[in-house]
């Protein structure tokens, strides 16, 4: 049996861990582990508990062996799935009878960056791709049918000009990202009133807007400027994505409202904060898709997001942004009754 002493050292462990005896009876678990398998472990034979084929041949091989043997072992509970590497080592029990620690590393969290790593570098190829064949066919139709057709000749360096505009925004939006990301554990400590970026932002957007015919208004209290701390060119970037996405996909010949609150305590934020929310009158978004806007490249509609002119990356980086100045992001929206982006921002 495994000692008074041993027990407390494992018991200590943050990782899942059980000890196999001789007999091949479980002599002790630690809490992790009897969290994930059940209580009542000691005494069960292990083939009762670890039921996976590939971790009874590894704890098998050790036994008989005598030698360190791995595994995987997945850890299922509802739609929740959990993968660990499993170390199956021999060590001396109670009275020189040997005994399997086995071991359990949560591996999930590696596997799924590899995963997103492997998806982003998809999803990037999959962006560029089509713009560059594009820009091939163009040429070749420009070097062959095309070659003395004045009219076709301009017609295709047009459309090669809004494929390589395009990839432009792209890249531009990939670059943004890493920077963004690579600041995020960097808090800005300048003071910047958003009131004054927000009608900048609108300023920007103008042109756009005019386009669709919207109106884009600001409700604020006018007595007293609205201050945070942050970086203002990267604030500048969060409004003008939101309310440049509110005049593209919400409703023509519509109201954009953008409302800026001040609040003594914000409870997310514990402490004083103020909250500006971008409202739109579109068609709203359904309520499967809200947990995953902000993921990069998800689009609703992929091929409406293209025509716009969005790289699907714009929410990704306003939520990395959002998160560098400690803030928070929200989105609402019912189908038919619009959307809004609301951003809670620590007051300076």
């Amino acid at each position: 049996m495994v000692n008074k002493k041993s027990k407390s050292f494992l018991s200590a462990i943050p990782m899942p861990l059980v000890v196999v005896g001789g007999r091949g009876r479980i002599e002790f678990a630690n809490a992790p582990a009897i969290e994930m398998f059940g209580a009542n472990l000691e005494g069960k034979h292990f083939t009762t508990v670890l039921r996976q084929p590939a971790l009874l041949d590894a704890i098998e091989g050790a036994i008989q062996g005598q030698k360190t043997c791995k595994s995987r072992y997945q850890n299922t509970i509802g739609d929740s799935v959990t993968l660990y590497d499993v170390t199956c080592s021999p060590v001396s029990g109670r009275k020189n009878t040997p005994a399997i620690l086995i071991s359990f590393e949560d591996v999930s969290p590696v596997l799924e960056a590899g995963q997103m790593r492997s998806d982003f570098v998809a999803n990037v190829s999959h962006e560029l791709r089509s713009p560059l064949t594009s820009l091939i066919g163009f040429i070749e139709t420009l070097r062959g049918p095309a070659k003395d057709d004045p009219q076709a000749g301009a017609r295709f360096l047009e459309l090669m000009e809004r494929e390589t505009k395009r990839m432009a925004r792209l890249v531009g939006d990939l670059l943004t990202l890493s920077k963004v990301e690579s600041e995020e554990r960097v808090r800005p400590s300048e003071k910047v009133d958003i009131l004054s970026v927000l009608n900048l932002s609108r300023q920007v957007l103008h042109p756009v807007a005019q386009d669709r015919n919207v109106t884009v208004t600001i409700n604020a209290p006018e007595d007293a400027k609205q201050m945070v701390k942050g970086d203002a060119d990267q604030l500048q970037q969060v409004f003008t994505n939101l309310v440049e996405n509110a005049i593209k996909y919400g409703a023509a010949d519509g109201v954009i409202t953008i409302d800026v609150t001040r609040t003594d305590r914000e409870p997310s934020l514990r402490g004083p904060a103020v909250r500006i929310r971008v409202t739109d009158q579109g068609d709203g978004i359904g309520q499967i898709h809200l947990p995953r806007l902000t993921e990069r490249f998800y689009r609703i509609d992929s091929h409406r997001s293209r025509e716009m002119g969005g790289t699907g990356l714009g929410l990704a980086i306003v939520k990395h942004i959002v998160n560098r100045h400690r803030g928070r992001l929200k989105i609402t929206s019912i189908k038919g009754q619009g959307s809004t982006f609301t951003v809670i921002l620590p007051a300076a």
